[in-house]
């Protein structure tokens, strides 16, 4: 039996089928039946192609960045392989499940820059025009797919209230964008919205005032004598209370109203200190915001931050710690471009500092260990001319990165802490000795929800 002839010769005419032998007729059954049977078995194999196609495996996975630089020249390397790296998790090694390098497929930068106008700090750079033309072409080399976001704090005041958050403390210039015209109309706002340094020798005026906060220190003595007076009413605007506890027992509280103003109150380990900002914006605030928009606005990128000021950043160390495991937690890379000190605020740092101190503050260093902690780079500008060059480092080695994950087993339980993680990287030099490295990576995790920070694999 030809099927294919058989076939061929129904395509020729009406009379090739009334010419059929007898044969053919008793044929006819048995080849449907026969091609019956062969479509049937060939549905399943078709099916169980696709469904392994479609298949998705739902797993925990923690993912790090790393930047890798040769420790005499400075000059980043990115030609590395897998076997290069070790992961160490609270002194386990891990394998690696995910990796990628410079040139090959990478996660979008959702990059937000934090500019700290103040005018005596980073805010008299921040106006020249020089400055942010250098900044805006830097930011148009961007690799498609990254986008910026800019926020600006410490600012004068703000006319558009509604577009302002903090009660006028700070402002979104621009959400991510990659447009160049919108990042450039955006840094053109600067100049207007850096606010002046008051006159030391004059007091400051009401509006100075509103836009400052205020800060109240009380001791026990004070607290004893304010318990006969009357408590004010329940605060009906707040909208978030947090309460973060130190390590050395004190407590630290954030209160969040509706207006957009934070209260932030740090009793000491002893409870007979009480310091109290009122209307406050400060780092911690900054950082968190900007985590919270690249979380919420771009899941899918890996969100970093660049925080430029000139180092000083007053923070209670509570709460930096706090905003340090936040950044850990959702794997945001801080970064910071700092400018030189005003020659007063270099005579009195050594002096404030261990004032601060006493007060639970961390004055200045903050952003620096937020970097270090994260995986990110803190640079000191010391000439204008630097910030074109500086910002473009960052950049340059944020797309530069190595991306690694490592999945986490069905049996492994959230314990609620913060897991140690040691990246090692071996490289040979063109001589077959190992090279000196410097490695930038987080420094640890917090263990990925099941209903969280989970990613879709298909199997082939």
């Amino acid at each position: 039996m030809k099927i294919s002839n058989s076939t061929h010769a129904q395509a020729q005419s009406p009379k090739a089928i009334l010419d059929f032998h007898p044969t053919a007729l008793l044929l006819a059954p048995l080849r449907l039946c026969v091609i019956v049977f062969i479509a049937l078995l060939s549905v399943p194999a078709v099916n169980a192609q696709e469904v392994a196609d479609t298949i998705k495996v739902r797993t925990r996975v923690v993912f790090m960045d790393a930047l890798v630089k040769d420790k005499h020249t400075g000059i980043k390397i990115s030609d590395l392989n897998a076997d290069s790296f070790e992961v160490i998790d609270d002194g386990k090694p891990r394998t690696i499940s995910y990796f990628t390098r410079e040139g090959q497929a990478r996660k979008p930068l959702a990059l937000v820059m934090i500019l700290d106008l103040r005018d005596d700090g980073a805010g008299r750079f921040l106006k020249r025009d020089e400055v942010r033309k250098a900044m805006i072409d830097e930011l148009a080399k961007l690799p498609p797919g990254d986008e910026i976001a800019i926020l600006a704090i410490n600012l004068n005041s703000v006319d558009d209230k509604t577009a302002a958050i903090r009660n006028g403390k700070a402002l979104w210039l621009t959400e991510f964008t990659r447009d160049p015209a919108k990042l450039a109309a955006a840094l053109a706002r600067v100049p207007a919205l850096v606010a002046p340094a008051p006159e030391p020798s004059q007091p400051e005026n009401e509006k100075a005032k509103e836009s400052k906060g205020t800060m109240t220190v009380e001791s026990d003595s004070d607290t004893s004598k304010a318990s006969d007076q009357p408590k004010p009413k329940q605060d009906t605007e707040v909208v978030e209370t947090e309460t973060i506890k130190g390590k050395n027992g004190a407590v630290v509280t954030r209160t969040t109203r509706k207006d957009g103003t934070v209260t932030i109150k740090r009793v000491n380990s002893k409870g007979d200190i009480t310091i109290q900002l009122d209307d406050i914006y400060d780092m911690a605030g900054a950082t968190r915001d900007a985590a919270k928009l690249a979380q919420d606005q771009r899941p899918n990128s890996q969100a970093a931050l660049i925080w430029l000021s000139d180092g000083i950043a007053p923070i209670f160390k509570e709460d930096r710690d706090a905003t340090e495991q936040i950044l850990v937690r959702q794997n945001v890379i801080f970064n910071s471009l700092t400018v030189d000190l005003r020659t007063l605020y270099k005579f009195l740092l050594p002096i404030g500092r261990p004032m601060a101190g006493w007060f639970g503050v961390s004055l200045y260093g903050s952003a620096k260990q937020f970097a270090q902690e994260s995986g990110g780079e803190a640079l000191h500008l010391g000439r204008i001319r630097d910030y074109g060059a500086g910002l473009a480092q960052i950049i340059g080695n944020l797309t530069a990165r190595y991306n690694l994950g490592f999945a986490i087993g069905e049996a492994e339980k959230d314990d609620g802490r913060m897991h140690q993680l040691d990246l090692r990287v071996k490289a040979l030099d063109a001589k077959g000795k190992q090279r000196k490295l410097l490695v930038s990576a987080r420094k640890g995790y917090y263990m990925p929800k099941s209903d969280g920070d989970q990613t879709s694999a298909v199997v082939k």
